[in-house]
């Protein structure tokens, strides 16, 4: 699937990371629904229960600020040589500028959803 890209590595190799993480993200939302199954958390109409709106986002946040924290760690290991390549550190500051500019985009749309929301005439 990634043949086909050209022959800039740092490109592939961006692009296979974000593949994996997506299949990961996948994993995760699959195993979380078959627990959901597992452990009855069913309502009433027999849908399984999503967890709550406010879980998820803070879940979500505590994502991104463990990837943010792991990448100040990377400096160091690319000096002792825990990392060996430059292209896969700059791949991971980069996927983690990516997740930190995804939620940005969920934090502004949540204020301009509060705004419009005090907006309207009750």
């Amino acid at each position: 699937m990634v043949d086909g890209i050209g022959s800039s590595s740092f490109a592939r190799a961006a692009i296979e990371a974000a593949l994996r993480t997506q299949s990961e993200s996948a994993k995760r939302v699959e195993a979380d629904v078959s627990k959901s199954f597992a452990t009855g958390g069913l309502d009433v109409s027999g849908a399984p229960k999503a967890p709550a709106f406010g879980e998820s986002l803070e879940r979500g946040l505590r994502e991104v600020n463990a990837s943010i924290n792991r990448i100040d760690e990377l400096p160091a290991d690319m000096v002792t040589g825990k990392v060996g390549d430059f292209h896969e550190l700059a791949v991971q500051i980069k996927q983690v500028e990516l997740s930190f500019k995804f939620a940005m985009e969920v934090r502004n749309k949540l204020i301009d959803a509060y705004r419009e929301t005090m907006r309207m005439s009750v």
